[in-house]
């Protein structure tokens, strides 16, 4: 019987000492914090990801070393399971347990524990493939991950600088090589032919969109999207803003969806004319905010909400054309934090489950529904087929709408959110149906919103219930929040704590931008007493 290599791991363990005065958490999106501080964390995480192959019978996991919109000097690892899928959650508290385990014995014991407790076969191969973004401290920890990898012999593969979803891609198309549910050649280059070929179909014989502006968040989607020019061709353009990957500092800096999406404004290096239409992507490119200036020049944000409405309701015009409304379930997942419009729009055309925020939770209830769509607010999200409705649309007989349908299952990332893809996805279905911004801003009319981040030192006290959207906990604050909410017409708000930093966010919805911005304040100050927070961090609002 094959034994763990001890004296390996603990003589490599000790390069990587943990510090002590950190408690390390694997979230919603994987190990997030200062990339400094993560040296052992990525050594352990190497460890950990040859054991989840072990465990899956020598399957490849993915490992992807990024902190997405998050700034610079911030870095993160997380772990992708066989199918482009997120670690499995009940395996996130074995990567905080060996995260956190104070020194090399600690370490190892722990390891011995999960081998034990999990039941795996240490005498099976272990296969990993990794990424990182472009984040200055990206190559040392992936020496930190190798050496993870190396102390359990494990086989792996470099898949270089690329994006979230690319490497998500890989991990799906080597994991399905040679079978029937082959997603696709198993490199960039299958990913760039597969998803470009798709997108050119859709758009022959339509007139040809209008270049389309990316700001690439001065990120590694500035790589991909580079990449992409060679494979559209002629057939559609696409112009780069924020590409700088090498001005220290840029990255995500007053830029990218994130900043689109909290200030609600166009970053401050872009300049739209009049009915041009343009999006943002985030640091690792998972994540996608579109926007327009209308003829006076004034911008319009068409976030994750709006991407839903358009998506959802073309592919279920798709389905009925194809004849296959029958056999074809279409629904939606959204988060609390979908504006209160588009969840009224979407319920009356299709079914529409709300669940807790995170991509695992959506990408789960996506996979109940034959076609389940989901879009975050935040501009993250992808549209799952099941196996069974690919099949039935791949032997139905052909038709205009049959086609269109196949193209976008191939535009679509099917194993996570892609920004790319998305933009991809977007353009198809303007070009389809001869919208413009406008036409497609007009389906619904958001909410007036506001989001606003609370410090605090134990995000953890904060506990909620009804995905998400009432707390349980401090006792009666609910109670305190629902009475402020009733004093403004449409009126809705929810506070939650963040999965990724030590903050509470508090979502505000009112029927006028003044009043949206007067209750996420109101909401944010009860929180603010409530926590007992640092006057120094107090809102500037509150001042």
């Amino acid at each position: 019987m094959t034994m763990l290599p001890v004296k390996d791991l603990q003589e490599r363990s000790d390069r990587h000492p943990k510090p002590s005065d950190i408690k390390f958490q694997y979230g919603t999106a994987g190990f997030r914090t200062l990339g400094k501080t993560l040296d052992s964390v990525l050594f352990r995480v190497g460890v950990l990801a040859a054991l989840r192959s072990k465990k899956l019978d020598g399957k490849t996991i993915g490992v992807m070393v990024t902190a997405s919109h998050n700034p610079e000097p911030d870095n993160g690892v997380k772990l992708v399971d066989p199918r482009g899928e997120m670690l499995e959650s009940s395996w996130e508290a074995h990567a905080t347990a060996l995260a956190n385990a104070p020194n090399s014995v600690a370490f190892v014991a722990a390891v011995d524990e999960l081998v034990k407790a999990t039941k795996i076969d240490l005498s099976i191969p272990a296969r990993v493939v990794y990424a990182r973004d472009t984040r200055p401290t990206g190559p040392q920890l992936i020496a930190a991950l190798k050496d993870g990898l190396e102390a359990i012999k494990a086989e792996y593969r470099d898949a270089g600088v690329t994006t979230t979803p690319v490497l998500h891609y890989l991990v799906r198309t080597i994991n399905t090589k040679g079978t029937k549910d082959s997603y696709g050649k198993d490199t960039e280059e299958g990913y760039l032919t597969k998803l470009s070929d798709a997108f050119k179909k859709l758009l022959a014989g339509k007139p040809t969109p209008p270049p389309l502006l990316i700001d690439c968040a001065n990120g590694v989607g500035a790589l991909m999207a580079e990449r992409f020019k060679g494979y559209l061709g002629d057939i559609f353009n696409i112009n780069l803003v924020n590409a700088d990957l090498h001005t220290p500092g840029a990255l995500n800096n007053s830029c990218g969806a994130d900043f689109v999406k909290v200030n609600q404004k166009l970053p401050p290096s872009i300049t739209l004319q009049p009915g041009q239409r343009a999006c943002s992507l985030d640091g690792d490119a998972d994540r996608l905010m579109y926007y327009y200036a209308d003829e006076r020049g004034q911008f319009h944000m068409l976030d994750g909400d709006k991407i839903t409405t358009l998506v959802a309701s073309y592919i279920v015009e798709l389905v009925k054309a194809s004849g296959l409304d029958e056999q074809i379930k279409v629904g939606v997942i959204q988060t609390a934090y979908a504006n209160g419009s588009s969840t009224k729009y979407l319920s009356e055309r299709l079914p529409v489950k709300c669940v807790p925020t995170g991509v695992k939770h959506l990408h789960h209830a996506a996979e109940q529904y034959d076609v389940g769509v989901y879009f975050e607010a935040n501009g993250h999200g992808t549209v799952l087929f099941s196996p069974a409705a690919q099949e039935l649309i791949s032997s139905h007989k052909p038709s205009t709408a049959l086609t269109n349908l196949k193209n976008i299952i191939d535009v679509i990332n099917q194993t996570v959110g892609d920004a790319l893809s998305d933009a991809f996805l977007v353009e198809a279905i303007l070009a389809q149906k001869s919208f413009s911004g406008v036409e497609w801003d007009s389906l619904y009319c958001d909410l007036p919103n506001r989001l606003v981040k609370v410090v605090v030192s134990d995000r953890n006290a904060f506990k909620t219930e009804d995905a998400e959207r009432r707390l349980v906990s401090p006792p009666s604050l609910q109670a305190k929040v629902d009475e402020l909410v009733r004093k403004y017409e449409g009126g809705r708000s929810f506070v939650r704590p963040s999965g990724t930093e030590d903050v509470v966010r508090v979502y505000a919805e009112a029927a006028t931008r003044a009043e949206a911005d007067e209750l996420a304040f109101s909401v944010a100050g009860l929180v603010y007493d409530e926590a007992g927070g640092d006057p120094s961090q107090r809102p500037k609002e509150f001042l």
